[in-house]
């Protein structure tokens, strides 16, 4: 009985480390990098990803971000967490859906605020090899809390 123990021990971890290795074959890492300077303006921000393929037209994955703003005197802190699916009904043409979570902290003088809210953006994005350009829609758009002027914003997405 123990031989037979140990060897469905021994065989188990083959089973595993193959399942292992054929996991990280589909993972692809990405995101985007941003920096932006002018009149009394500073924008840094910072938002990788990994998105897992089941197989060629459906992939789902996790990203995280940060974002630093300081215009004269307004500074800001976001920080975000998301959920990214990504849809290819043909090889040009990505479908996405993103439930991002952000925790924005901003101050102005001697006044400080500290929220969060959720967006769900719905996108669509032409497609070639690992580069993605498009637009997308914030359905949970919130004028007075989003970081954002509008509820459309640009997809520019790379993944490797």
């Amino acid at each position: 009985m123990k031989k037979l123990i140990i060897l469905f021990a021994f065989l188990s971890s083959f089973t595993i480390y193959s399942q292992q290795s054929d996991f990280w074959k589909n993972v692809r890492f990405g995101g985007g990098f941003g920096l932006g300077f002018g009149n009394n303006n500073t924008t840094i921000s910072i938002s990788p990803s990994a998105v897992y393929d089941f197989n060629d037209s459906f992939s789902l994955g996790l990203g995280t971000g940060y974002l630093y703003n300081k215009r004269n005197n307004l500074k800001s802190n976001i920080f975000s967490g998301s959920i990214i699916s990504l849809y290819n009904p043909f090889d040009e043409i990505q479908l996405s859906g993103e439930y991002e979570h952000l925790f924005v902290s901003r101050s102005f003088s001697a006044i400080s605020d500290n929220y969060n809210y959720p967006a769900l953006y719905l996108g669509i994005a032409y497609r070639t090899g690992n580069f993605s350009l498009g637009v997308r829609y914030d359905v949970l758009y919130i004028e007075n809390k989003s970081i954002y002027t509008s509820p459309i914003s640009p997809i520019v997405r790379i993944y490797f």
